[in-house]
């Protein structure tokens, strides 16, 4: 049952007369069949703003499958999220909750996977723990049974200490799948990258990383070289 607020309302602002009903054009009929989009998640059907959500939506994509079988990789960027500081960002955040868990359902047939990019993300464009809270406990049983691994990509100081802190929270099969990686070569060890499609942020952030790392290993030798000339 929906409320009364996402009901589509009447075109003018002029009180209709009793008993009579708004007609819409064609082409706004069109725009409002363009703007709702019904998911269905668990046994209920649900109401996505596709309007509101659409600067957001590249937030879950398909990576292709790994192994045999449709073993899905679904990847879930959260640089793609919206920024908190948005005033209808509830609004916003309860829609894309809806869209994402939709899309799962839609889009795991068997066995899969997420890959969560986590890089290149703003502290007020990371998801509260409420909603991956709720995201967690709307997933249907067959997917939370199905999901393989959830492979966290650059995880940042505060995502791991957030998991630390649901960790009595979650089951501990939920929680020996989790897995931390740091770039994405040690992604690509893990899964196909064919068709894993990385946005391009998550790429200048890993190549910063990796010239930052390769600078501290040439600086930590430079000095164990000094060190040992000295010596001599």
């Amino acid at each position: 049952m929906f409320l009364t607020d996402d009901l589509p309302k009447p075109k003018s602002t002029e009180v209709l007369p009793k008993g009579s009903i708004p007609e819409y054009t064609a082409a706004e009929e069109k725009e409002e069949s363009r703007r709702w989009r019904m998911f269905r998640i668990g046994d209920q059907d649900h109401r996505v703003d596709m309007s509101a959500i659409e600067p957001y939506k590249k937030v879950i994509s398909h990576g292709g499958y790994y192994g045999d079988g449709l073993n899905a990789i679904i990847v879930f960027a959260v640089c793609f999220m919206p920024d908190s500081s948005q005033p209808n960002y509830r609004y916003l955040m309860d829609n894309l909750f809806k869209y994402v868990i939709g899309t799962l359902e839609m889009l795991v047939a068997e066995n899969y996977m997420i890959v969560y990019l986590n890089g290149a993300t703003t502290r007020r464009k990371m998801p509260s723990l409420g909603w991956l809270r709720k995201c967690y406990q709307q997933i249907d049983r067959r997917l939370r049974k199905n999901l393989k691994s959830l492979i966290i990509v650059h995880p940042s100081w505060f995502i791991r200490t957030l998991l630390a802190i649901t960790k009595p929270f979650i089951s501990s099969k939920f929680s020996q799948k989790i897995k931390y990686v740091f770039s994405l070569v040690e992604l690509a060890e893990l899964i196909p990258m064919e068709y894993v499609v990385i946005p391009e942020c998550i790429k200048e952030y890993d190549d910063a990383k990796s010239k930052k790392k390769h600078t501290r290993v040439d600086k930590e030798l430079n000095k164990k070289t000094e060190d040992q000339t000295n010596e001599q």
